[in-house]
């Protein structure tokens, strides 16, 4: 009985041995070496994932910096210019200056300026709602009004008032997670220096705009007319600003001065509306 346990029990310990000493020499062959400096480089970084550097969190980001030569230092936006600084002297390169950026709604269309189409009563959240009719309100490319945003936001910079997201751009880092989901695609970067944003992204021509929501752009193309430096095109029936040309503008904040439903804003200030 003995015999007959060993005999089949002696085999199976021989095979799993050189089973396992395969594995090992393997494992010794074709291990795929670290990079001692992606640890280094990974603790340097905040942390966020928030994608705003381009890459795929904050893993992806340091994996770049370790495998592919150039990759700039200074991406990393909440991190900011200390981040930079970490990052250029473990990799021996110039870091640069961050460019510091704030996330912006577009959109102005509160509880004043348009109106509910229909009483929403449903799950709390601007993805539940866009889900209904496109929202409760009476412009679909608008603000929801649930604040996905604001529940995503690491930083408490975001805030609904009167029916309308709004970002603090003294408490906003620019990481970016709300612009990832508001459903209607509301939300996004532009650099802190930037002082001309358009506060609207309804699509519809001038007169049906002018229906959902007073503050909406019409489409006139006066911004696009006045601006010296060709910086403003309406595309698709609104205005949108093209901040590699505006720079050093001569007569800063003419486009939203000549905006006859004030659909343009200066430095976060909405211009007053021309009677």
């Amino acid at each position: 009985m003995l015999e007959a346990i060993l005999t089949a029990v002696i085999p199976v310990v021989i095979i799993g041995v050189i089973c396992g000493a395969v594995l090992v020499i393997a494992s010794k062959l074709m291990a795929v070496r670290e990079d001692e400096r992606l640890p280094k480089i990974r603790e340097c970084l905040p942390g966020a994932n928030c994608g705003a550097c381009g890459y795929a969190g904050c893993d992806g980001y340091a994996k770049a910096l370790c495998e592919k030569a150039g990759t700039p230092v200074n991406l990393c936006v909440p991190g900011g210019d200390m981040t930079a600084k970490e990052l250029g002297e473990l990799l021996g390169v110039d870091a640069g200056e961050v460019a510091r950026k704030t996330a912006v709604v577009h959109c102005s269309g509160d509880c004043q300026k348009t109106q509910d189409k229909v009483d929403y009563k449903g799950i709390e959240s601007c993805k539940a709602a866009k889900l209904l009719y496109g929202g409760k309100g009476s412009c679909v490319y608008g603000c929801l009004g649930f604040g996905d945003c604001q529940a995503v936001c690491p930083h408490d910079a975001v805030c609904l008032t009167n029916g309308v997201a709004r970002v603090d751009p003294r408490v906003c880092v620019g990481c970016g997670l709300c612009t990832g989901v508001c459903p209607n695609r509301l939300i996004s970067l532009i650099p802190v220096r930037e002082t001309v944003v358009t506060l609207c992204s309804n699509k519809d021509k001038g007169a049906q705009t002018r229906k959902s929501c007073s503050a909406g752009c019409v489409g006139c193309k006066k911004c696009e007319k006045v601006c010296p430096l060709g910086a403003v095109k309406v595309v698709d029936n609104v205005a949108v600003v093209d901040y590699r040309k505006c720079e050093d503008c001569p007569d800063v904040g003419i486009c939203a001065k000549n905006c006859p439903v004030g659909c343009l804003s200066v430095r976060g200030i909405q211009t007053a509306v021309k009677a």
